[in-house]
């Protein structure tokens, strides 16, 4: 992937980054040229432009059908001038919208924002490029990437942003939707490949914690995004699944995970309550036991526990 940076007529192609450093500059920052940045363009009311136009029309009507006074060329000249001035501020008419801007440029050189709403005038010597600004999301299709312990995943991704400087977005990269998509991309392979997708061992932070997954993709996202001139909102994961190849085998493994957690929470209930019935035995005097026989008893008790419960979830006896 190649960012092109056009701070003039000519392209210059700048090589893709490496992913940056939190708390430091990234070569895209310092790839962006200082003078590249969002400035208000000039423009003018269009009541203005309207009037105006309305007065050149009207005067030129009147020296087409009013009486000969003057000689033909002053009359023509006089037409064509104010013919130039109607279509002049007729042409530059246009209507501002919430939600988009006019990005001005003429040669190919940056010439301003206009962020204003409603009827205006805009020279009709610069090239009009309307932006949209308005908060926008983007939920991306599965993303390939690799936990911490190598499994395959799959990453669906919602992203929630905006183009913050319309300069920088139009020329320091040649599509910034393209190149969000793409980091966007770059970081939910990083993130993801910090932590496992499943810790079947005991609790851990894991890719199931989302709030600390988004937190990270978002403080990235933001980072990254901001040399081009778009803001980050949010970045929320939507699924994080295993991928097709491995998806049967490590369900299998969770399923097994699961079932011996359960097993090892109802020994210890089954343990916790023999042994305070036995204590309760003794305290109250009500059996003289020696070591052999509190032995069997604990284990009599825990076998009847057991077995007396049925595991939750499981299915009952046909």
């Amino acid at each position: 992937m190649t960012v092109t940076v056009q701070g003039s007529p000519a392209d210059l192609p700048v090589p893709a980054r490496a992913p940056a450093v939190h708390g430091a500059p990234g070569p895209a920052a310092a790839a962006v040229p200082p003078e590249i940045a969002e400035r208000p363009g000039r423009c003018l009311p269009g009541g203005v432009a309207v009037l105006a136009a309305l007065a050149a029309a009207g005067g030129t009507a009147a020296l087409l059908l009013g009486p000969v006074g003057s000689s033909p060329v002053v009359r023509g000249s006089a037409v064509a001038v104010l013919a130039a001035l109607t279509a002049l501020t007729a042409l530059g008419l246009a209507r501002g919208r919430p939600g988009s801007v006019w990005m001005l440029s003429r040669h190919g050189a940056y010439r301003g924002t206009v962020r204003r709403t409603g009827l205006l005038w805009i020279s009709p010597l610069l090239v009009r490029r309307r932006v949209d600004t308005s908060l926008r999301h983007w939920r991306s299709s599965p993303i390939e990437a690799t936990d911490a312990c190598g499994t395959p995943l799959q990453a669906t991704v919602l992203v929630v942003w905006r183009v913050r400087d319309t300069a920088r977005a139009a020329f320091t990269v040649h599509d910034h939707v393209r190149y969000l998509r793409e980091q966007v991309e770059a970081a939910v392979t990083r993130c993801v490949s910090r932590l496992p997708a499943d810790d079947f061992r005991g609790p851990g932070p894991t890719l199931r914690h989302t709030d600390r997954l988004a937190d990270d993709l978002t403080r990235i996202l933001v980072e990254d995004l901001r040399p081009v001139g778009v803001e980050v909102f949010s970045a929320q994961p939507v699924r994080v699944d295993y991928a097709p190849a491995v998806a049967a085998a490590m369900r299998r493994a969770q399923v097994a995970a699961l079932d011996a957690r359960h097993r090892r929470a109802a020994l210890d209930e089954a343990l916790t309550a023999v042994g305070e019935t036995v204590r309760g035995l003794l305290d109250r005097g009500l059996v003289d036991l020696d070591d052999y026989e509190r032995k069997a008893l604990v284990r009599d008790l825990t076998v009847a526990y057991c077995t007396a419960r049925p595991a939750e979830g499981a299915a009952p006896p046909v």
